[in-house]
């Protein structure tokens, strides 16, 4: 596998020059980056502009015209399992992950507080113990699972009850709710989060010590909730396309963008799924909203990033804080419709439509399945790094990376020690422009996938089907299986992951 820094564009050469004399050997305590780390939640890998989506995110393309993509960067397929080995740098059995689960190992936030970081966070946690509880000095938002984004909580005077799928539990600081109910008939999750954010960002600005503000946005996770204007700058658009013709869209901008891995081809539409020109054209404009909403979701999103970023240059912070963005996994299949009134729009409390595996298939061009399998369409996230003056403008790398390495990579620029019981490997080398290697192999498990990945070669299996076998380095996507022609390697990786499986170390 080739892991070096793929200079695509006029003038990066001398820009990575530039910052390669700029960013030399470990950082010291009076140099240590501020760290923004933003997660989104169930959006596919082809969503954002710069990743070959038409949605409009010109703050997120803007940190990858000024920073690096990442072509092969893996999440955990699923919610709380991403969470915990992105908070723990651990694999995600040997910590535990669920809506009630306490850690076995420390998070980021305890170790970088340890290292003498002002540690921020604002929404989703999906743990039992609160934020507040493991290491972060303040936090605000979500502490399970999705909910409504008007309102995650009940009734306010007036108002019906907003649909949901059970009351969730939210936290601000050692505070915790049970329901939460905001006052404002103008909350909105997407927004509460980037305003409180915002808002320790201005308390703690004259602090001398670096900060790492952790932001999980639930976006575009279901329910879709979006402002009807919001939802209007996309109506008809996607009727006038569907997902069939929107997936090759998307394929085609990829490769004019040079962020598909090498040998991608466009996998073929699910099987299970009609083709757009056999739905009704009755049905079209249902199936319109849907993906409006979805994108008027990302579209919300990406405008609050640029708040928090333009915060960060307000506030003289900019230059030296690096930014992070990534997805906790791929765009969702689940198809349903809870909303407790027919009919209603994606803008009132009682609308609770999910995205839909027709329009997910799309969102993970150009790759196969979803959230909750370990196919490269539930795995694989964008990913983008950006640190002014530090890592070379629209830069693209093959280096392959893992939730896992976020931690020793905080600790890197920390100038912290990295201690060895981590699985992961900084990548600020790789931010650097340079080429190093990984440890492999790479492992997943959630419900019924399992997954394994070393250099070259993906095992993958889902339920009770047989195993199957992947070149990724020859098929990205996933088309050829060689599994019946190559029996010994898929025997060796299986074992490998039953081995890695059994391993569940005390912490």
């Amino acid at each position: 596998m080739n892991h070096s820094v793929l200079l695509r564009s006029s003038g990066t050469v001398a820009a990575l020059l530039v910052a390669s004399l700029l960013w030399t050997g470990k950082s010291t305590a009076e140099d240590r980056p501020n760290i923004l780390l933003i997660m989104c939640d169930d959006m596919g890998w082809s969503d954002i502009g710069c990743y070959g989506g038409e949605i409009e995110t010109p703050n997120l393309d803007q940190l990858a015209r000024g920073g690096m993509r990442f072509r092969a960067f893996y999440n955990n397929a699923k919610c709380e399992h991403t969470r915990a080995s992105l908070l723990t740098g651990r694999w995600w059995h040997h910590v535990g992950a669920s809506a009630s689960v306490h850690y076995k190992a420390p998070t980021f936030g305890e170790r970088m507080r340890e290292a003498g970081y002002r540690t921020l966070m604002t929404g989703k946690w999906h743990a039992g113990q609160t934020p507040f509880q493991r290491g972060f000095d303040r936090h605000y938002g979500l502490t399970d699972g999705c909910c409504n984004f008007w309102n995650p909580g009940h009734a306010r005077p007036g108002e019906a009850e907003p649909a949901k799928k059970k009351v969730r539990r939210w936290a601000d600081d050692d505070q915790e709710f049970e329901p939460f109910t905001p006052n404002s008939n103008d909350f909105y999750t997407t927004d509460a989060f980037t305003d409180k954010a915002i808002e320790y960002l201005k308390q703690y600005r004259n602090e001398t010590n670096p900060f790492l503000l952790y932001v999980a946005y639930t976006a575009p996770h279901y329910p879709m909730h979006a402002s009807e204007e919001d939802v209007a700058k996309y109506r008809g658009k996607y009727a006038s396309v569907g997902w069939d013709k929107l997936r090759e869209q998307r394929f085609a901008r990829q490769q004019s963008l040079g962020i598909l891995p090498d040998g991608a081809t466009l996998s073929p539409r699910d099987p299970r799924l009609p083709a757009w020109e056999d739905i009704p054209e009755t049905d079209r404009d249902w199936w319109d909203l849907r993906m409006a909403t979805y994108a008027a979701m990302i579209d919300r999103m990406d405008r609050n990033i640029g708040k928090l970023l333009g915060t960060l240059d307000d506030l003289g912070k900019g230059e030296n804080t690096i930014v992070f963005f990534l997805s906790d996994n791929g765009a969702c299949e689940d198809s349903a419709d809870r909303s407790t009134v027919k009919g209603s729009m994606p803008w009132e409390v009682t609308s609770y439509l999910t995205q839909g595996r027709h329009w997910a298939n799309a969102s993970n061009t150009p790759f196969r399945k979803y959230k909750t399998t370990d196919y490269e369409g539930g795995t694989r996230t964008p990913m983008i790094a950006y640190w002014k003056g530090k890592i070379a403008p629209n830069s693209k790398t093959d280096h392959v990376g893992h939730l896992i390495d976020f931690l020793p990579t905080m600790l890197d620029l920390a100038n912290a020690e990295i201690t060895g019981e981590l699985p992961g490997h900084s990548i600020v080398p790789v931010l650097k422009g340079k080429k190093i290697d990984r440890p492999w192999p790479i492992y997943w498990q959630f419900g019924k996938a399992k997954a394994i990945r070393d250099e070259a070669f993906k095992l993958v299996q889902y339920g009770k089907t047989d195993w199957e076998l992947y070149n990724l380095q020859d098929d990205p996507c996933e088309l050829d299986n060689l599994a019946d022609r190559m029996p010994q390697k898929a025997l060796q990786l299986e074992q490998q992951w039953k081995q890695w499986w059994n391993d569940k170390p005390q912490p």
